[in-house]
């Protein structure tokens, strides 16, 4: 009997350590496996059409950043997969950064171009948006462009220390124009500037236009006494003679039919703003897909075709990877609270 037990015993032994040896050996070629996939997904990505969400109307800065993307990418090769635009626009860009955000947060095939309004609509008291770019993954800073302070050719003012200083005596002297609502993008333009002079912001009466285009309408038509926009919107009115830049949110000069500009900090206005866009991955994107985007947006940044679409459009090379792109984001959302609280307009 104890002959017996002693062979079923040692059967079962074995039997278990055979099993345990198939297990582990079929758990090895699964891991094996997965490990493939992935570094197959990894090598292979992008392996269908992109979509790029640019959350404005056709024919806007975002619009036209993320087509031009688009044609270079393929232009040089650089990708082989088409990129289709997809225009989301409403409430300062709110709108299609929502619908960009509510989507599979994994998805390495879905992109999003928004700008400056990512941070201000997070942050602004009225209208604001519950997201923000820690939402999503910053691929890379593409562009930069930046803020101008304008009036018409005849105006007096002749630099911006003889505008705000009327300002400062008077707030509600001067009635200043800007292609977007109070708080966004155009405010905040002048708004920087104005509190950094000593001017009592809040008390500056701003109108408010459906794109920068109304807005200089508006000033050259004599509706408005001074136009805040971004630069890159006023060369041809430059070229025709009929406006006058006094200052430029920029670090330093810039270049061509605008390096007569004097910049804020030139005037005596210790005042920076950068106008930038940039592209997105959703929130989880997978390391391999943010990968291939710092390799590939490296590339393309110094190529002929994208140099030529920089010029063409009037932008500046504002290209920074993702990980220098996550940090400027980060100064920059510190910037845009610091001018909200001096317009009592943060929430």
């Amino acid at each position: 009997m104890n002959s017996t037990f002693s062979f079923k015993k040692w059967g079962l032994v074995f039997a278990t350590g055979a099993l345990a040896l198939s297990l582990t050996a079929c758990g090895g070629t699964n891991s094996t496996s997965k490990s493939g996939d992935v570094s197959k997904k990894s090598s292979a990505y992008p392996e269908k059409p992109l979509v790029i969400n640019a959350p404005s109307g056709a024919g806007g800065g975002l619009d036209t950043t993320a087509r031009a993307l688009s044609k270079v990418l393929s232009d040089t090769k650089l990708m082989e997969k088409s990129m289709t635009v997809e225009n989301k626009p409403g409430g300062g860009q709110a709108v299609g950064i929502a619908d960009f955000i509510s989507q599979d947060p994994k998805d390495p095939y879905r992109l999003l171009l928004p700008s400056v309004p990512l941070i201000i609509n997070n942050l602004k008291k009225e209208g604001n948006s519950q997201h923000s770019f820690r939402d999503i993954t910053p691929l890379a800073q593409l562009t930069k462009d930046y803020g101008a302070i304008v009036v018409p050719a005849d105006s007096k003012y002749q630099d911006l220390k003889s505008l705000f200083a009327d300002l400062k005596k008077d707030p509600s002297k001067l009635t200043l124009a800007g292609g977007s609502a109070p708080g966004s993008q155009d405010h905040l333009v002048a708004m920087l500037p104005a509190v950094k002079a000593g001017v009592d912001a809040t008390k500056i009466k701003f109108i408010s236009y459906d794109g920068g285009g109304e807005a200089m309408t508006a000033l050259i038509g004599g509706n408005a006494d001074v136009l805040a926009t971004d630069i890159s919107g006023t060369g041809e009115y430059l070229k025709a003679g009929k406006v006058r830049v006094l200052g430029l949110s920029s670090p330093e000069r810039l270049k061509g039919i605008y390096a007569d500009i004097p910049t804020y900090k030139e005037e005596g206005i210790d005042a920076e703003f950068t106008i930038w866009r940039g592209l997105f991955g959703p929130k989880e994107m997978p390391e391999y897909a943010v990968d291939y985007w710092n390799k590939t947006l490296a590339e393309m940044v110094q190529t002929p075709e994208w140099n030529k679409v920089l010029e063409t459009n009037g932008w500046e090379d504002g290209y920074k990877n993702s990980e220098d792109f996550q940090t400027f984001l980060e100064e920059q959302e510190k910037l845009v609270q610091e001018i909200l609280e001096s317009l009592n307009m943060q929430k």
